[in-house]
């Protein structure tokens, strides 16, 4: 795992090269990003607040777009997420964290989202999703706001892993705010894809290729006949079991068949890495080895 002091040098080193001011990487017409979760056993310098780790976590990988993780924007109450300058509340029970945290969500003005978007772009950084994941715990006012924090953060999708009974509360505030929503978790079978779609015009496809292998089912298959439907991939490896994430090249997950049929096709699908996978030292690095991988197979 980086330390503060590895992380303060890394932050420096970014902050003085140029690559804050490049575009999104485009490897062989192939979109490349990262799921920003893949950060969030990095620590956060003295002063500073998760979004400056993520925006120099991405410097240092050198990438520039983004499915940016609700939580490490949001208030956290007791939990192991969140920006640092809204402090914890571990003394209080789940039930008041939970009605804390909905407050914090309504109340907090989206003039908080557009600042933090307006960082990302500054840094050359393109937040094209915002991970919000509505369970049966979220009031309609909460599932609504998360539409204008998308929004207000400037992302063109919100990506949301709930179930298909969530989708349905979900529909008529995706039809109302015009904006899609990539549905993945308990979604993610075929069945689940092609229950979802049917709900709703803006209903799309997040389509996480470990865990879709892990179940069983084929992803270059599957994404060769719903390309149109698949706003974005999420690139992970895993076995066909529910065994946990392992380095990018060692299980089933067909990685490099899924890059080079994106890269054959030309389907305007991002590819984001995913790491999730225990045991690793250092998030940054292990990151970094993700894009290497990608890059390699499509040049």
């Amino acid at each position: 795992m980086s330390t503060r002091r590895d992380l303060g040098q890394r932050m420096l080193a970014a902050l003085a090269g140029p690559r804050y001011g490049r575009r999104a990487e485009i490897v062989s017409g192939v979109r490349l990003g990262v799921h920003t979760r893949s950060f969030r056993e990095l620590p956060r310098k003295a002063g500073t607040d998760e979004v400056d780790t993520i925006i120099q976590a991405m410097a240092e990988c050198g990438v520039h777009e983004c499915e940016l993780f609700a939580p490490q924007v949001e208030a956290r109450f007791g939990g192991d997420h969140g920006a640092a300058h809204h402090g914890t509340m571990s003394a209080m029970s789940p039930q008041m964290m939970r009605r804390e945290l909905r407050k914090w969500r309504l109340r907090t003005p989206l003039d908080h989202f557009r600042a933090i978007g307006h960082r990302f772009r500054k840094a050359g950084i393109t937040v094209y999703a915002y991970n919000y994941s509505p369970d049966p715990s979220f009031t309609d006012e909460e599932i609504d706001r998360g539409f204008g924090m998308a929004k207000a953060l400037g992302a063109e999708i919100i990506t949301a892993s709930t179930t298909l009974d969530m989708a349905k509360r979900i529909a008529p505030f995706a039809e109302h705010h015009q904006m899609a929503v990539a549905m993945h978790g308990e979604i993610g079978t075929p069945a689940g894809f092609a229950a979802v779609t049917a709900m709703s015009k803006f209903f799309k496809v997040h389509l996480d290729v470990g865990h879709f292998t892990a179940g069983h089912f084929d992803a270059v298959e599957y994404i060769r006949q719903h390309h149109a439907e698949i706003t974005n991939l999420l690139l992970s490896d895993r076995r066909k079991n529910q065994g946990d994430d392992l380095p990018w090249g060692r299980d089933d997950a067909p990685i490099r068949e899924v890059l080079l049929l994106l890269k054959r096709e030309a389907w305007p699908i991002r590819a984001y890495v995913e790491h999730e996978y225990p045991g690793a030292r250092d998030p940054i690095e292990e990151v970094k080895k993700c894009i290497a991988y990608a890059k390699q197979v499509l040049l």
